[in-house]
């Protein structure tokens, strides 16, 4: 019983960690998007967009981790803004590249950082070997929890739970205090 118990405060734990990753990454978000009005989704496939030229959905999908339907929406959306035009490989028209308009390249020097200032100069006094070990580990996390398909949840049945699991409240409290 003492196992279980320490088990299922284990996985608490973990989901309180990144919860409170979450929460630091979505209030950032709302800033980043108040000063620029761009979402960090939207960024991001800019930045992806900036660094491997004239590219395609799938490139951009395979190279920010969001499905090809995902980046099609926000290119669309950037597009109509002017931030990016589409054009037809001239050899293969059934290819169609993206790239950075003028706009683009403007709204990308006039951002914020995508990651909160305080963090970053926190992360950056840290020593070389510390930054690998936290990379490696947030890596290795997203990995643990990634599925095949990077805009849906896995289904599993119950039978293939841990009943440790399953024994959660529906409803948690985050708390900053821990």
């Amino acid at each position: 019983m003492v196992e279980k118990q320490q088990k299922k405060r284990e996985f608490l734990d973990v989901l309180v960690a990144l919860r409170q990753i979450i929460r630091a990454t979505d209030l950032h978000s709302k800033y980043v998007m108040k000063v620029c009005g761009l979402t960090v989704p939207q960024l991001v496939v800019l930045l992806a967009i900036e660094e491997l030229g004239a590219v395609t959905v799938r490139q951009i999908s395979h190279h920010v981790s969001l499905s090809q339907a995902t980046v099609t929406t926000i290119l669309n959306r950037l597009e109509t803004r002017d931030f990016i035009k589409r054009t037809r490989n001239a050899t293969d028209k059934r290819v169609v590249n993206s790239c950075l308009t003028d706009k683009g390249r403007e709204i990308l020097v006039d951002t914020p950082p995508l990651m909160d200032g305080h963090f970053m100069r926190r992360y950056q006094m840290l020593d070389v070997a510390k930054r690998g070990e936290i990379l490696e580990t947030l890596q290795h996390v997203a990995h643990l929890m990634a599925s095949d398909d990077v805009d849906t949840c896995p289904s599993v049945s119950d039978d293939e739970l841990d009943p440790i699991l399953s024994s959660f409240p529906i409803h948690l409290e985050f708390s900053q205090d821990r």
